[in-house]
């Protein structure tokens, strides 16, 4: 029997880049999946399609994570929730001198307000069991010039997670996060070719990671063989060391 059978999965910004591949690798362990997306309709009623076509389960929701309405109206749809993917994002290069504080604000409301809104609304949710995933990112160890916004948000959603883990740990519910590296497709697709070329042999094995590679990692974590892993975090950028 598939892992994540039976099991209700969602998944945060999921109409494309990893949370579309996390979408697609949690289907395929057995969970019906719930795709939200911010604006992409299209995007989202083909991830909802490809998982139908291989004899999944799957609808979308329309919501924006920073919104606390939109939020909750989202997870009136959604009675019971085993499994809980924070994927959704934003990234806004800026150096120190250039950051305008609206585009800071705009930043943390996604990266950190979206994840605490949906973890708050996941958690009563979820039973005993359940899962949630948060995605940070590389950047949270191994911070890079020209992104201090983002950085320090994904630095954030770290420290929520272990706090979590400690508080949801009583209910049987484990709380981890994912830090990919560069990944296409995903973010490292908007960074210039020679920027791309820099971050990938950064890793020894002289390459980008890929989007699926991210959503095993998250699969792994959400099933049954993750069940004593909480409060962890789970670096996934091919050892590169920047």
């Amino acid at each position: 029997m598939p892992a994540l059978s039976g099991k209700t999965a969602l998944v945060t910004g999921a109409e494309r880049g990893i949370g579309r591949e996390i979408a697609l690798r949690l289907a395929r362990d057995g969970a019906s999946l719930i795709v939200n997306y911010l604006a992409d309709t299209a995007a989202a009623a083909g991830v909802v399609a490809e998982i139908v076509a291989a004899g999944g389960e799957a609808r979308a929701l329309q919501a924006d994570v920073s919104d606390a309405a939109q939020v909750e109206a989202m997870f009136r749809a959604v009675p019971e929730l085993h499994v809980l993917v924070n994927n959704a994002g934003v990234g806004i290069p800026g150096m120190l001198g250039e950051i305008d504080p609206a585009v800071f604000d705009g930043v943390f409301a996604v990266n950190v307000r979206g994840v605490m809104l949906c973890a708050q609304s996941a958690i009563g949710r979820m039973p005993s069991g359940g899962r949630i995933v948060n995605i940070s990112s590389s950047t949270a160890v191994h911070p890079i010039p020209g992104m201090s916004a983002y950085v320090a948000s994904k630095a954030a959603v770290r420290a929520l997670t272990e706090v979590w883990a400690k508080e949801l740990g009583a209910r049987g519910i484990t709380v981890n996060s994912v830090l990919p590296g560069p990944t296409s497709p995903g973010m490292a697709d908007l960074a210039p070719p020679e920027l791309r070329e820099a971050v990938a042999r950064a890793s020894p094995f002289g390459r980008l990671g890929q989007a699926s590679e991210i959503a095993d990692a998250v699969a792994f974590l959400c099933g049954p063989d993750a069940r004593w892993v909480s409060g962890h975090h789970l670096m996934v950028n091919g050892a590169a060391s920047a």
